[in-house]
């Protein structure tokens, strides 16, 4: 091997090991967003789903696809962590192709979130309003539990204020008047007053929650939809540097390995 062959490939070595490093971090961090991802998937369809079954917009395959897109990830991240100690630039090619796969599916859905934003405040609009008048019903005992829950956890009562339950289907069918379930409570349910409350709240020491649950939740999609959306946006362009890093050390590697055969 001539003198300046020997000169370029010691010079390709560094190169190449500085870029595996940098690959490196970036799978980990790469890993680390399918496990987000994952974990928020799993947590809205154990938990989450209660309050958004509410909406006249909730499909109950948007968990499955959140923990779908998660595995892919964190088995994509794993994927190229082998492929950067591996060393083959098939590999590491391959692996910018998922990448891009990846970019794709995060692009569209912070697109989809930015897009549908308004969409989410309206459906949960009006399946509250639609779905209040079912509570308590008979067969309606998934609709009655996934209300209490809302009301309970997120201490309000109601869609708009608590008393909308006077002149809901369930309301009229109260022995009392003015009547509202024992999940608006603020107090211990045994001693809490939950009926001939008066039509306005008229103190701040009201023995149940006075606040509707629809702005509660508005204000949450208004606070979180946009930076979750910018957030995913943000992490789908991350994928386009990784595939960038992957695509660069498939090259000086196969170019190493070239000048060692010369």
């Amino acid at each position: 091997m001539k003198k300046g062959r020997v000169d370029t490939a010691l010079t390709t070595a560094p190169v190449v090991t500085c870029m595996k490093t940098l690959m490196m971090v970036f799978n980990f961090i790469f890993w680390v967003t399918g496990i987000v991802i994952l974990a928020i998937g799993i947590w809205t369809k154990v938990d989450l789903y209660k309050y958004l079954e509410l909406s006249n917009i909730y499909k109950a395959e948007a968990p499955f696809i959140l923990i779908g897109v998660g595995a892919v990830i964190v088995i994509v991240g794993s994927l190229g962590c082998c492929c950067t100690v591996k060393g083959h630039s098939f590999l590491l090619y391959l692996y910018c192709g998922m990448l891009f796969l990846v970019f794709i599916m995060e692009l569209s859905a912070g697109i989809t979130l930015l897009v549908y934003k308004g969409k989410l405040e309206k459906g949960f609009q009006e399946g509250l309003t639609h779905k209040i008048t079912l509570y308590g019903q008979k067969g309606e005992e998934t609709i009655t539990d996934a209300f209490d829950e809302l009301q309970s956890k997120l201490h309000c009562c109601g869609i708009g204020s608590y008393n909308d339950w006077f002149s809901t289907p369930w309301g009229q069918e109260q022995k009392e008047p003015h009547s509202v379930p024992v999940s608006c409570c603020r107090v211990d349910i045994k001693t809490c007053q939950n009926s001939n409350l008066p039509p306005q709240a008229n103190s701040t020491h009201m023995p149940i929650y006075t606040h509707g649950c629809h702005k509660l939740v508005v204000d949450f999609i208004n606070g979180n939809m946009g930076p979750i959306g910018g957030v995913a946006l943000g992490i789908s362009f991350f994928q386009v540097l990784g595939a960038i890093l992957a695509c660069c050390l498939a090259k000086s590697i196969s170019k190493a390995k070239y000048e060692q055969m010369e």
